[in-house]
């Protein structure tokens, strides 16, 4: 008889929280336990709740999420370990960072950690073209940089998901124009950068999908590298990972970022201009998946003890 892992969704109804309870539905290793939502306020069922369960994932408000965090450290030996998919702990002390492909080692130490703070969506793509590169010594931690990226409104929370279903949103839109957002520390942190890079998001009338950019100049990077030094970097870093993986440039000279809406996967790309030693490193992803529910999912079998989850 198989063992089942008792899991509780700490906010189950918001877009995340849904997302992966759909992608847990109807697995036979792990059984899903719910507040009833007369008591998701009621810190003592809460409590009780959160000591009777092996896992908790936290799909909540930051304070919120820190609340839960109080909750389980008056908890002791029975707290549950905890899978937080808010940004209150991607950088704080004792937490494990849960970007699986971010380097050798990364994986294993997902699997065996009691906290776990799941990866921003932007901050997916950001550090998957950064980081390999910095680690080659390709980009210097202090390299002035510019990080665009473009998102489905599924990734703007409910008020932003309700104005563009009703039709009175605009077709796209840049925002946080006071050049600060909450993914920036977690980029910073896990791509190894001492300067802080320049990070400009916007939002497409689509629901879901993602595109990440990076504009480089070439001949202001160290060793004024090529596009191929790029490529076999990201070819080592990725080459046993089950859902990051090096894609050849667009021959029509587009990208698509609706293109792997509905899986878990991400590519990144590499395009460059020889002639005017330009390059643009892209990373496409579907914002609910890899950027959110598809990663939770992944750092949950981790931690369950599914190691075949990150490997190829």
């Amino acid at each position: 008889m198989t063992t089942r892992t008792k899991i509780f969704i700490d906010g189950d109804a918001g877009t995340t929280g849904l997302e992966i309870r759909e992608r847990l539905a109807g697995r036979e290793d792990i059984s899903l336990v719910s507040l009833p939502p007369e008591t998701r306020k009621d810190a003592a069922a809460k409590r009780d709740i959160l000591a009777s369960v092996d896992i908790a994932i936290l799909c909540l408000p930051d304070d919120a999420a820190r609340e839960t965090v109080a909750l389980c450290d008056a908890l002791g030996a029975v707290a549950p370990r905890l899978l937080d998919a808010s940004t209150a702990h991607r950088v704080a002390e004792g937490w494990v960072y849960g970007f699986a492909e971010l380097c050798k080692g990364q994986a294993a130490a997902i699997a065996r950690a009691r906290r776990v703070a799941n990866v921003g969506c932007y901050a997916t793509g950001a550090i998957a073209l950064l980081r390999p590169l910095v680690d080659a010594g390709l980009i210097r931690p202090d390299q002035p940089l510019t990080i665009n990226a473009i998102s489905g409104y599924s990734g703007g929370g409910r008020q932003m998901i309700e104005a563009y279903e009703r039709g009175e949103a605009p077709a796209f839109e840049l925002y946080a124009l006071g050049l600060e957002h909450k993914h920036v520390p977690e980029i910073m942190a896990y791509s190894k950068l001492s300067e802080r890079p320049l990070f400009v998001p916007s939002v497409g009338n689509f629901r879901q999908g993602m595109l990440v950019s990076i504009p480089l100049a070439l001949n202001g990077l160290p060793g004024k590298p090529k596009a191929e030094d790029f490529e076999r970097a990201y070819a080592g870093h990725y080459a046993e990972a089950k859902h990051v993986r090096l894609a050849a440039a667009p021959t029509s000279g587009k990208l698509d970022p609706l293109a792997l809406n509905g899986a878990d996967d991400m590519e990144v790309f590499v395009i460059a201009n020889e002639a005017r030693r330009h390059a643009l490193l892209v990373a496409r992803l579907d914002n609910l998946g890899k950027g959110a529910a598809g990663a939770a999912v992944q750092n949950l079998d981790l931690m369950m003890g599914k190691t075949a989850v990150v490997s190829a």
